[in-house]
């Protein structure tokens, strides 16, 4: 392509709603623009890395066994409404009405779909094991759509099912899922743990999520360094803490006065004492009803862990005038003792001794107070995981495996759904004995649009973006200086030839000044930059740089007659690595 023919429309300033890197840097590159909140355009050359991601994608779960097939996005209510969703969505689904009156929405997901498809179309244990992918667009109502592609509310997504006879097939369904992502995260040329997740609306179990590592993540993870060990944090388990010190004695209770001192971290300062000896106190609602939830000074609540500790689906902070009204305090003075409600006990708070905690009276706390002395509750794990906590897996193995913490971007998520779906839509198969079995399912997706955003979060410097070969919208970003003709004619022959070999090459023909070509080429990102000046054109040579490359001494001087193939064997060797 020549830049002269080319819509590419950079700009200098990025958007003002502008947050992270990857939005700043397809705006300013012209690769995207915004449409409305959520939603994009994707312009040529954002467009061309959205189907290369697409191609990685589909080729891999081709290889797999995996079949394309494609669903609507238009959905009629009544597959949601069969599974229960319709309500669960609530406010995220897209919720429409055809001239007749009748009620539609967008896809957010197509599980019910692509079950209706089963129920009708396999039969018997012999149409199984089989797994149907689409690459196709979601919509849901984000409430706050940020981060350019990272979070929209209109998607391109692949998703794929699985349909299996039985939990253990279905394991090796979900194993031969896990093995295709690795390699098409491995080609996209990204940086990733899989972490253990929670499957959230969806549902079902085996849960787990490929965070692509960036320091700009929203998700937070954590990785043992000694053993494979890797979770979200929000279902992250830590060793056990050790049991209490008997041998600690015990201190009587006393009520202190800590006025205007609500925090763990002044009343910390104010008593003298280390936060790790403070019970953190928490109203949450939980349904209807008001639970306290406690964990140890320098930890914080699970809100997840939580749920599953009191058998519902989430837990809300409770507003202040509830927390004042279940502990007659202000906030930041509540604590166990005299609680008249549900106490839920970290296993490591559980463990304090003459703890410092809140007096359920304003300004005031408990120093010395005890578990099973002063106050109880169930002990449960709820904490979130922190940097420097002990592995539950190796650690309660007898090693001394430590997490640390990292942040990352979810790129794919794999899942087993059970029967969770067939079992609710009927869809069933006769076994080898013709007897009806529900089918068991699996779900796995990638975000291919968000792909685009991830990468750049991960691939970018200070002066644009570094495109990954196998995705780049051009492998060779060709740069000629100046109008002498000997320059123009090497610069058009190179150009031709690899058009010929099969590499994607954008010529920048403009008549500017070699600076602006340069921080252009920069900013745009492609793997390879050519450059074709007269000064080392007249001692037969081009210069070849490496995007990659930070250090501007990095570039080499080619011979221009050897400068086709050269680059020919570095996309070649790059799409092969």
């Amino acid at each position: 392509m020549l830049y002269t023919r080319a819509l590419i429309p950079t700009v200098k300033e990025a958007p003002a709603d502008a947050a992270n890197a990857s939005h700043k840097l397809l705006v300013r590159a012209g690769y995207i623009r915004k449409v409305g909140a959520g939603m994009y355009d994707y312009l040529p050359l954002g467009l061309r890395v959205l189907k290369n991601i697409e191609a990685v994608v589909r080729e891999e779960m081709n290889r797999s066994g995996a079949q394309e097939i494609l669903m609507p996005a238009l959905l009629p209510a009544e597959y949601f409404k069969e599974t229960g969703r319709w309500d669960l969505y609530g406010a995220t689904l897209f919720r429409l009405e055809d001239r007749k009156g009748g009620e539609f929405h967008l896809g957010p997901t197509h599980e019910e779909i692509v079950t209706d498809i089963a129920r009708r179309e396999i039969k018997s244990f012999r149409d199984m094991p089989t797994n149907l992918y689409q690459i196709q667009s979601k919509y849901r109502d984000e409430p706050r759509p940020r981060g350019g592609l990272l979070r929209c509310r209109e998607f391109l997504m692949k998703d794929a099912y699985s349909f299996d006879v039985s939990e253990d097939a279905a394991k090796a369904s979900y194993e031969t899922m896990r093995q295709t992502y690795c390699r098409i995260f491995d080609r996209l040329g990204l940086t990733y743990r899989l972490v253990a997740a929670d499957p959230g609306a969806i549902g079902g179990s085996t849960s787990a999520e490929f965070q692509v590592l960036a320091d700009s993540g929203e998700d937070a993870i954590v990785a043992c360094d000694t053993c494979d060990y890797a979770a979200n944090v929000e279902i992250a388990t830590v060793k056990a803490p050790p049991a209490t010190d008997e041998a600690e004695a015990a201190e009587d209770k006393a009520k202190v006065h800590t006025p205007k001192v609500g925090s763990i971290e002044d009343v910390s300062r104010f008593l003298k004492k280390p936060k790790e000896k403070f019970l953190k106190s928490l109203v949450y609602l939980a349904g209807k009803e008001l639970v306290l939830a406690i964990v140890r000074g320098d930890h914080d609540v699970n809100e997840i862990r939580l749920a599953r500790a009191l058998g519902v689906d989430e837990v809300f902070m409770a507003a202040d005038a509830d927390v004042q009204k279940a502990t007659g305090a202000a906030v930041g003075f509540a604590g166990p003792v005299g609680f008249k409600g549900k106490v839920v006990v970290d296993r490591a708070a559980a463990a304090v001794k003459n703890a410092v905690t809140g007096a359920n009276e304003t300004d005031h706390h408990f120093t010395g107070v005890s578990r099973g002395r002063d106050w109880d509750g169930d002990v449960a794990d709820i904490r979130l995981a922190t940097d420097g906590d002990g592995c539950a897996v190796c650690g309660e193995a007898g090693r001394e495996g430590k997490l640390k913490t990292y942040r990352g971007i979810e790129g794919g998520h794999i899942f087993i759904l059970g029967t969770k779906y067939s079992e609710a839509m009927g869809a069933t198969y006769s076994d080898d004995k013709m007897e009806k079995q529900p089918i068991v399912m699996g779900c796995y997706g990638i975000g291919v649009s968000r792909l685009v955003a991830t990468t750049i979060e991960q691939h970018h410097d200070a002066d644009g973006i570094r495109w990954p070969m196998s995705i780049a919208p051009y492998k060779v970003h060709l740069v000629s200086i100046g109008k002498d003709e000997p320059v123009l004619a090497a610069a058009r022959k190179l150009y031709d030839e690899l058009v010929a070999a099969g590499v994607d090459v954008l010529w920048d023909d403009r008549d500017e000044r070699p600076g602006v070509k340069f921080k252009d080429a920069d900013l745009l990102g492609m793997p390879l930059r050519v450059t074709i000046g007269a000064k080392a054109l007249a001692n037969g040579n081009v210069e070849l740089k490496p995007r990659t490359e930070s250090d501007p001494k990095k570039a080499e001087l080619v011979p221009v007659a050897d400068v086709a193939r050269v680059l020919v064997e570095r996309v070649r060797a790059a799409k092969t690595a």
